[in-house]
């Protein structure tokens, strides 16, 4: 009850900030039904394969950053993250980012703390990514001499760089995260209470996880990690032409869904980050020059056709599951 409780209130926040952002920009509901109706089916079709090209990529990251003795096959380990993406993609306050632990425990009886090890630098390579994305992004559109009007745009790429580094610093440095992690329950006392006894030992086990990862291991997932997000905004790319957004190059496209992923990112109690994640893509289309209704119609729109996307492929996954042998038996 308590559960149905939150999800509820999780999605009439999101409803308020979505109403908030269509009053905000002029825009009518009826503008996002339009701009879903004029998608080009070639352009969702499109975007539907590159999507589907991604949990391979996110599946082989994962197995690469197991050890050889936990490892389920990929054909295991398919379905288990297209069920997490899913789950990473419509829970609120990031909840769903979690789940990977479970589904890894499920196809391939991976202790929860490898599992956690291998989210934890999965995310923090993804973080690393995107914000080199946008870094290079706001270069190329500052120096390009086609927004003069935007002149924080080298400021703000040159300020992104830092955070880029820092986080691929972080993803093959994860036990560094989990030793801060560790001195936060120290400095506070925590681990002399039950809990805190039980999250230190926990924490233990995760950097002894992240110790075992190689540095070849953590090489291969940081190469596949590029053609990821490189997917993904092409993706991007694809519906917001399709949605209305004319005349945009690529770099654009990083720094406008860029943005609305960075947003995103916020663990807010939101369903599936609806107005949040879109008021992100409206700011960044909009300092861009984009119509605001344009920005609004087509943010909402691709934000719909991903969780759609992503609950197709989920749903498929969890089907999947359910067929899979149990591990012990999968050799």
């Amino acid at each position: 009850m308590r559960t149905a409780l939150r999800i509820a209130l999780s999605f009439a926040l999101a409803l308020a900030l979505v109403a908030l952002l269509l009053y905000w920009t002029g825009t009518r509901p009826s503008a996002v039904v339009d701009a879903l109706a004029a998608l080009d089916p070639r352009a969702y079709w499109i975007a539907l394969g590159l999507h589907g090209l991604l949990y391979p990529l996110r599946a082989l990251r994962f197995r690469a950053l197991l050890p050889a003795v936990r490892r389920p096959s990929t054909a295991r380990l398919l379905p288990a993250t297209s069920a997490y993406i899913m789950a990473a993609n419509v829970l609120p306050a990031k909840l769903g980012e979690t789940t990977l632990v479970l589904y890894l425990r499920r196809v391939g009886e991976v202790p929860a703390a490898h599992g956690l090890a291998v989210l934890l630098v999965s995310r923090l390579l993804d973080f690393a990514t995107i914000a080199g994305g946008m870094a290079l992004a706001c270069l190329v559109l500052g120096l390009s001499g086609t927004y003069g009007g935007l002149p924080w745009l080298v400021p703000l790429g040159l300020g992104l760089v830092a955070p880029a580094a820092g986080f691929a610093w972080l993803g093959v440095r994860g036990e560094r995260v989990v030793a801060l992690a560790a001195g936060f329950l120290h400095a506070l006392r925590l681990e002399r209470t039950l809990l805190g006894a039980r999250l230190a030992t926990f924490a233990e086990r995760v950097r002894a996880a992240l110790e075992e990862q190689s540095a070849r291991q953590l090489l291969v997932s940081a190469l596949l990690t590029l053609p990821i997000w490189v997917l993904v905004f092409l993706a991007f790319a694809v519906l917001a032409r399709g949605l209305g957004i004319d005349a945009i190059g690529f770099p654009e496209v990083v720094f406008g869904a860029g943005l609305a992923i960075l947003a995103g990112l916020l663990p807010l109690s939101v369903f599936a980050g609806f107005g949040v994640q879109d008021a992100g893509w409206v700011a960044g289309f909009t300092a861009l020059g984009v119509g605001a209704g344009v920005a609004t119609s087509s943010g909402l729109s691709a934000h719909l056709v991903v969780l759609f996307n992503a609950t197709l492929f989920g749903l498929a996954g969890h089907v999947a599951m359910g067929l899979l042998p149990p591990a012990d038996s999968s050799g």
